[in-house]
């Protein structure tokens, strides 16, 4: 009888202990380099060996369109508003995270159809030319992603709708391997990854 009770006790305990047990949570994977340290500007860094892949861009989730709506874009899925995005990408010149007119003129652009749709979470992508290491592309996507949020913040878009994530070369706009191409994929991209 007390080696039944004693069996009965460690069963209880084992039970308890597996019911107890929690999966771990999955976060999503932080961006790379957050505390990269600032490069010279004067030229990319030279080849390395190392192999760094950045995550892939997000999936867009599938909505269920709201009828009755005067505005197209409030019922439209997340994959529609992005493929003919009025959301617009800022340039910036080679090896660099400055903010010219050009880019600040299409910020205050971008703002005003972030306060029209103030449900809208975005992702601002950095994105950077092939020339340089991954390493250092990865960093230098994170500042320029880092520059336009902070430059929207300042345009009175909170923080909160705004994420960042650096590609860095991984995933060129145009392809190429002129200046043309350079050009266009050296970019910080907006894409809308949420509403609430």
């Amino acid at each position: 009888m007390k080696r039944l009770q004693t069996l009965t006790m460690v069963l209880a305990v084992l039970t308890a202990f597996t019911a107890c047990k929690k999966e771990p949570a999955s976060t999503p994977a932080p961006a790379p380099f957050p505390n990269a340290p600032a490069q010279p500007a004067a030229s990319p860094a030279p080849a390395s060996t190392t192999n760094i892949t950045p995550p892939p861009p997000p999936v867009m989730a599938v909505e269920t369109p709201v009828l009755g709506s005067s505005d197209p874009l409030v019922g439209a899925t997340l994959e529609t508003i992005n493929k003919d995005s009025p959301l617009q990408p800022v340039y910036f010149a080679y090896d660099s995270d400055m903010l010219d007119d050009v880019s600040q003129a299409t910020m205050a652009g971008n703002a005003e159809v972030l306060r029209q749709y103030g449900t809208w979470i975005v992702t601002i992508e950095g994105h950077c030319d092939e020339r340089g290491t991954a390493e250092y592309n990865l960093a230098l996507g994170d500042r320029r992603a880092l520059a336009v949020k902070n430059y929207m913040v300042s345009l009175g878009i909170p923080a909160d709708r705004l994420r960042t994530v650096s590609y860095g070369k991984e995933f060129p706009f145009v392809p190429g391997h002129d200046e043309g191409a350079w050009s266009r994929n050296r970019r910080a991209h907006f894409m809308l990854t949420a509403r609430n």
